[in-house]
């Protein structure tokens, strides 16, 4: 024998000198051989360094048609080890990275090559780098689609098409280098005040489970080996959506039960679905902030759900324990709290850094629990087989980034994401050969407006606006006048008496209002990207929604409500389309506007997709994933309430304006037939079938939805919940058998031995259009107990 040392089972034969194959370099090998085998060889700092996700944007140097890695990126690996980094293509006012100065997908691809390169030849063990993006709507970098926000997603009711989208997105990120997508935002929100509202899919749970699914088996599709998928990454891990005044990160007021039946619940579903990843929130629940809970990070998402994948913080979260927690007294004692708890990934690595080594070297942490938190960062690195392929083809990131088949698809989930709240005596759609159109408001035509937060710069002839999509679908006889007349928040009054002056010429006036979340270059940020908001006399920009721009009223901002009220005032027929990241205060339309759209923020096709429901090219059948409330002294106002907790005020019924789940259509449905069959054999069953017929003369898609109402439990329970739903198209005179399967899980509640239990007793489904539009609804009996294990 020569004495040469024999790694992975491979020998090098008699008389060679090549160097033996490292076994975690073998890719014969198994996931977990190799990451113990790489385990073995790391020191503490190396470690440290795969626990750590740094801001990526600074690690690449654009010349330009060239990229490379940058000197603070060589600086950092070599003094830290660093094994992830996020928003590396990021491009926005926050990161400074404009479309002159960010990265084409093309380049995008070069870079992240490069950074994989210089990883593989110029470190010690090689160890590839894992690359997080942000991909709510669409991956957010320079060149890729930009979709409807997530709570224009939820307004689709079709987790099929979301699911589709999510594919795209994933396909775009992936093909550009990264493996990592940040989505989707699983919060239940009950506080529209709140900024980020429209990252969520609303106030159900189980709406929010179903997206939650969508999401998460399109990015990671059948094998995250694949190319084109990235790791869903989950947020916020939780309650994070109903903070205490609307303050973003604020502590959540919530009891064990409610956090078991509808905060929980869609982060299970995310989890059961495959996902590989979640991020802790901001906040804090009875007092234990989430980047230090054990019971959320260790006894329900590893003992409980079986969850394999890796947990991070949010940024800058576990420095937050010491900063706006005060759990914390040092930056090593906050590691120590959050490395305990079952924490796996720093993101900002402020803390998992010299603090984590220094509280490992103080015997606060064990090298056990580091070693955990590293297996599960590697192991996905291996299960992505970036040891083997860490590169990507830049031709590819060229041609398959912001297609036109991913445009077709923005295209479809916006149309199927409008929302037609009113339409009084068939005000619309309207005729394309109108006389005069008018088209007015601030939202008409501004093409960030209409894209919401985490959105990448944009060339101007990507976006199509409102005005735009209008345009492009009159006829060429028609006369059209635009006018701003006011903007979001600034209250000049320049271009009102204008506006008003093209609607007294006009047959028809299409008034685009709302808010927005268009971050520019003059806004300051916080160390967490959220923006700071200015004070009111200096305030010149549109954002009044977005992360870190939180309300005290859901009023209309600036001089909307007046240019509105001038508008009808003339006495022509006033259409409104409501752009929007939250739902605000309409009461006035409501009362006095004969037509109100809600597309949310549409993305980058919104204006077509609008333009197709105005003139009547498209059908409507979005529906509120979230209700409008008529005033903020009524919040939270969601639908699924317990039982005997609400009544009417003083000055206004409990009531809100539009219920969850409303939504109007330029067809009109008949429900009948409804049929319920219990089945108790081996395992609880109820099917419930109906009849839904289109009864007029136009073909359209319904949103038929099924709720719940358990008449008599041990523990207050909803006066009625979302069990199941679907959108199906009808044509004209069209009708089809819904049917609905109801099992134990649908049926359960968490009693007061918190044991999840189906109880005996009588059960009564309401089947309808919307949360308060109900067209049947039956009782029926359940006679035998089941018990859940969860």
């Amino acid at each position: 024998m020569l004495g040469i040392a024999v790694l992975g089972g491979v020998a090098p034969a008699i008389g060679q000198t090549q160097k033996a194959v490292a076994l975690y370099k073998n890719p014969a090998a198994t996931v977990d051989n190799r990451v113990k085998d790489l385990l073995k060889r790391m020191t503490l700092e190396e470690k440290v360094g795969q626990l750590c996700t740094l801001l990526g944007w600074d690690m690449y140097e654009k010349n330009g048609d060239s990229v490379g890695v940058s000197a603070a990126f060589k600086d950092v690996i070599a003094k830290r080890h660093i094994g992830s980094f996020w928003a590396t293509l990021r491009a926005d006012p926050w990161t400074k990275k404009t479309l002159e100065t960010g990265l084409s997908p093309k380049l995008s691809a070069m870079a992240t090559n490069a950074l994989q390169k210089y990883m593989i030849e110029h470190t010690r063990l090689g160890i590839p780098l894992f690359l997080a993006e942000e991909c709510p709507h669409g991956h957010m970098a320079i060149g890729t689609t930009v979709f409807s926000t997530s709570i224009g997603q939820a307004s689709t009711w079709d987790p099929a098409l979301i699911k589709e989208m999510a594919g795209a997105i994933s396909q775009e990120a992936r093909v550009q280098g990264a493996h990592i997508g940040y989505g989707p935002v699983l919060d239940l929100v009950r506080e529209p005040r709140w900024s980020r509202l429209e990252e969520t899919y609303g106030e159900d749970p189980y709406l929010i489970g179903q997206m939650g699914i969508a999401m998460v088996k399109g990015f990671q599709g059948n094998n995250i080996n694949s190319g084109v998928n990235v790791i869903s990454t989950l947020k916020h891990f939780t309650a994070y959506g109903s903070p205490e005044g609307g303050h973003n990160g604020g502590i959540a007021n919530t009891g064990s039960r409610e956090l078991n039946t509808s905060y929980l619940p869609p982060f299970k579903n995310a989890i059961q679905a495959g996902a590989l990843s979640i991020m802790a929130s901001y906040n804090s629940i009875d007092g234990v902030p989430c980047s230090s809970n054990s019971f959320l990070l260790k006894d329900v998402l590893r003992k409980q759900w079986g969850f394999k994948g890796f947990s991070v913080s949010d940024l800058g979260g576990i420095p937050g324990l010491k900063s706006n927690h005060h759990v914390a007294a040092d930056m090593e004692e906050a590691a120590t709290l959050s490395m305990n708890a079952g924490l796996d990934a720093d993101l900002g690595g402020e803390a998992y850094g010299d603090a984590l080594i220094k509280a490992v070297n103080d015997k606060k942490v064990t090298m056990a629990t580091i070693d955990t938190a590293v297996s599960h960062v590697l192991r996905l690195k291996f299960e992505m087989g970036l040891f083997d392929k860490p590169y990507v083809d830049v031709a590819t990131a060229e041609r398959t980034v912001g297609t036109a088949a991913h445009k077709q698809l923005a295209e479809k989930v916006a149309a199927e994401s409008i929302v037609l709240l009113k339409n009084e005596n068939g005000t619309l759609p309207l005729k394309k050969a109108v006389k005069n159109l008018a088209v007015i408001g601030p939202n008409a035509d501004n093409m960030y407006n209409q894209l919401g937060d985490y959105t990448a710069p944009q060339p101007e002839e990507k976006i199509v606006t409102v005005l735009k999509g209008i345009q492009a679908k009159i006829s060429s006889d028609t006369k059209l006048k635009y006018v701003k007349g006011c903007s979001i928040r600034d209250t000049s009054r320049a271009g009102m008496d204008a506006a008003v002056a093209a609607a007294k010429d006009a047959d028809a006036v299409i008034l685009v209002l709302g808010g927005s979340s268009a971050r520019d270059f003059a806004t300051s940020y916080q160390s967490t990207g959220a923006a700071v908001v200015k004070s009111a006399e200096n305030a010149v920009s549109d954002m009044e929604s977005g992360e870190g721009f939180d309300r005290v009223s859901l009023d209309l901002m600036g001089l909307q409500n007046e240019l509105m009220q001038r508008i009808v005032a003339t006495g022509k027929p006033v259409i409104l389309v409501l752009i929007e990241g939250r739902p605000l205060n309409i009461n006035w339309a409501a009362q006095h506007v004969p037509a109100i759209v809600n597309a949310w923020y549409p993305g980058q096709e919104g204006g077509t997709a609008v333009a197709d429901v105005l003139f009547g090219d498209y059908n409507p059948a979005g529906r509120l994933p979230v209700s409008i409330p008529k005033s903020v002294g009524q919040l939270p106002v969601y639908y699924n309430y317990k039982s005997a907790s609400r009544h009417d005020y003083v000055e206004m019924d409990a009531r809100p304006l539009y219920s969850f789940g409303h939504g109007l259509s330029y067809s009109t449905f008949d429900y009948k037939q409804l049929g319920i069959d219990v089945q108790e054999k081996a395992t609880l069953k109820v099917t419930v079938k109906l009849q839904v017929k289109n009864t007029s003369a136009v073909a359209g898609d319904e949103v038929v939805q099924l709720y719940l109402r358990d008449d008599a439990s041990s523990v207050v329970t909803a006066v009625k919940q979302l069990k199941k739903f679907q959108r199906i198209h009808l044509q004209a005179g069209e009708q089809k058998e819904v049917t609905f399967e109801l099992l134990p899980e649908d049926l359960m509640l968490l009693n007061i031995q918190n044991k999840w239990v189906v109880e005996p007793g009588s059960f009564t489904a309401m089947v309808g259009a919307s949360s308060e539009d109900i067209r049947l609804k039956e009782t029926f009996q359940v006679n035998k107990a089941v018990e859940i294990s969860k």
